[in-house]
C-alpha cells in the first residue's frame, strides 16, 4: 500500500512546479450512469488518486501558492446518515482531517466559496484541460484576475513516469493474479466451447484473488477474431484446432497488468500457427532483451518491426527485399501497432514520450511498459498462403526498466510453445 507519506512528497513535488500566485485544482472522477438510476462502479481518477490517494467521488485537491510556501486543501462529501444507508459511508471532514496530511479538509459544499477566495488576485490557474466543461465554467467564474492557464495534469502524468518501489509492489501483485487467471484459461481451454466461458474464468480469478477489477475490457478472441485488435465481444464459438488471443490484466488498488498470451483450442498448435507463434515470441525476447536505461523506445519500435517483416518474408507471408518491404511498411498490414505502452495506474499510462521541449524521453529506472509484438492474418487475405490464413498472434509482458536493464514481471506466465501446449492438455476441471 501507498502511505500518506508518499503521497504528501508527491503534492510537495508538484507544488514546486507551480507559478507564483498560483491556484491548482484537481477534480475526483464523476458517477458514470450505466442505464437510469443505476451506475458503473465506481473508479477514481487516476491524477486525483495519485495526488491523494482518496477514494471518494465528490472531492476536491486544491493547491494554492503565493511566493515559495504552498497550501493544500481537501473538499470532501460531507456525512449524511440517510445517504450512507443507501450509498455506503462517507470519511467526512473529521475523519478526513485524521486520514490526509493536508492543511486543511473541508465540506464539498462550500468549494465554490473557497475558490473565489483563493483565485482573488491570482495570476496562473492550473487544471486539467480535458475537464467536463462544467467544472471548467466554474473555475473560471472566480478566475477573473488570472492572466495564464496552465495543464496541471501535464505536470502530474510526468511525475507518474517513474514508479517508487510501492507502486512497483501493487503492478506485481496485479500481476501475479493476472498470471494465475492466463493459467487458469490454459488449463480450462479443452473444457471451454465459447469465448465467454474462458472470460469468464479468468476474471472469476481476478475477483477470487482481490483485484477490484480488470484493468480493461478482457479480450478473449477466437480464430479470425484475434485479427481484430481490440474485439471484445467475446460471444463466438470456439472451432477446433483455432488459436485464441487473450489479452486480460487485473487492476489492483488502481494498479494495471497487461498481459497477453495465445493458445490453442485444441491444446496443440499446428504447424503453421507454431512457425507465426515461434517468430513473434524469439522477436519478444530479443527486444526485451534490449530493454535498459537510456534506450530509446523508438528504437525498439523500429528493431521489432526489422524482425518481423525479416520473418515474415521467411515465412513466405511477404515476398521481396526486407530493406524495399520496409521503406514502403509493407509489413505494417500485419503488425500495425506500436511495440509497447507506459503501464502503471492506467493500462495505456498517461505519461509522456516526449519531454517538454519535444525530444523523445529515454528509458529510465522505474518505468514500467510494455513489450507485445505481434502478427495479424485476416482469413480473407488471398495474398497470403492458405495456411497461415485467420491467424492472429500476440505476445505481452510487463517489463520494469531497473538499474543495469530490466525485470520481466510476468516472466513467469507461460508462453513457450511447448509449455503453453503442455498445461494447456492437461483436462482440468
Amino acid at each position: 500500500m501507498i502511505q500518506e507519506e508518499e503521497y504528501k512528497e508527491r503534492r510537495e513535488r508538484f507544488a514546486k512546479e507551480l507559478k507564483k500566485g498560483s491556484v491548482a485544482v484537481l477534480f475526483s472522477a464523476e458517477p458514470k450512469v450505466r442505464s437510469h438510476d443505476t451506475e458503473y462502479p465506481y473508479r477514481q481518477n487516476s491524477n486525483f488518486s495519485y495526488m491523494c490517494g482518496f477514494k471518494e467521488d465528490k472531492a476536491t485537491l486544491v493547491f494554492v501558492k503565493e511566493s515559495r510556501e504552498t497550501k493544500v486543501y481537501l473538499f470532501v462529501y460531507k456525512k449524511d446518515k440517510k445517504e450512507e444507508l443507501w450509498s455506503g459511508k462517507r470519511l467526512g471532514v473529521a475523519g478526513a482531517k485524521e486520514r490526509f496530511d493536508v492543511d486543511d479538509v473541508f465540506e464539498q459544499s462550500e468549494l465554490s466559496a473557497k475558490l473565489k477566495e483563493f483565485l482573488a488576485s491570482k495570476e496562473n490557474l492550473y487544471y486539467d484541460f480535458n475537464l467536463d466543461y462544467s467544472k471548467v465554467k466554474l473555475l473560471k467564474r472566480y478566475a477573473k484576475d488570472v492572466a495564464s492557464f496552465h495543464n496541471g495534469a501535464l505536470i502530474i502524468e510526468e511525475m507518474r513516469l517513474i514508479k517508487s518501489p510501492a507502486e512497483i509492489a501493487l503492478i506485481k501483485k496485479a500481476v501475479a493474479i493476472t498470471k494465475q487467471a492466463h493459467h487458469q484459461a490454459m488449463k480450462k481451454v479443452l473444457k471451454c466451447y465459447y469465448e465467454y466461458e474462458l472470460q469468464a474464468e479468468i476474471e472469476y480469478v481476478f475477483r477470487k484473488n482481490g483485484a477490484q477489477s480488470d484493468a480493461y475490457t478482457s479480450i478473449v478472441a477466437a480464430g479470425n477474431n484475434a485479427n481484430t485488435l481490440h474485439y471484445i465481444d467475446n460471444r463466438a464459438q470456439i472451432g477446433v484446432k483455432e488459436l485464441i488471443l487473450i489479452d486480460a490484466g487485473c487492476e489492483y488498488n488502481c494498479y494495471a497488468s497487461d498481459i497477453t498470451r495465445t493458445i490453442s483450442s485444441s491444446g496443440e498448435f499446428t504447424t503453421a500457427q507454431a512457425a507465426v507463434y515461434s517468430l513473434v515470441l524469439s522477436v519478444e525476447k530479443e527486444i526485451i532483451s534490449m530493454i535498459k536505461p537510456g534506450v530509446l523506445k523508438s528504437d525498439l519500435q523500429k528493431r521489432s518491426e526489422e524482425l518481423l517483416c525479416r520473418g515474415l518474408v521467411h515465412l513466405g507471408i511477404l515476398k521481396g527485399n526486407v530493406k524495399k518491404l520496409l521503406r514502403k511498411k509493407v509489413h505494417k498490414k500485419y503488425f500495425p501497432h506500436g511495440i509497447g505502452h507506459w503501464m502503471g495506474m492506467d493500462v495505456h499510462d498517461q505519461a509522456p514520450y516526449k519531454d517538454r521541449k519535444g525530444k523523445e524521453i529515454p528509458l529510465q529506472e522505474g518505468m514500467v511498459l510494455t513489450v507485445e509484438p505481434a502478427i495479424y492474418i485476416d482469413a480473407e487475405d488471398k495474398n497470403v498462403p492458405k495456411r497461415y490464413r485467420g491467424i492472429g498472434i500476440r505476445i505481452e509482458d510487463d517489463i520494469l526498466v531497473t538499474r543495469n536493464g530490466y525485470e520481466n514481471l510476468s516472466e513467469d506466465i507461460k508462453k513457450e510453445l511447448k509449455d503453453v501446449e503442455s498445461f494447456s492438455s492437461r483436462r482440468c476441471l
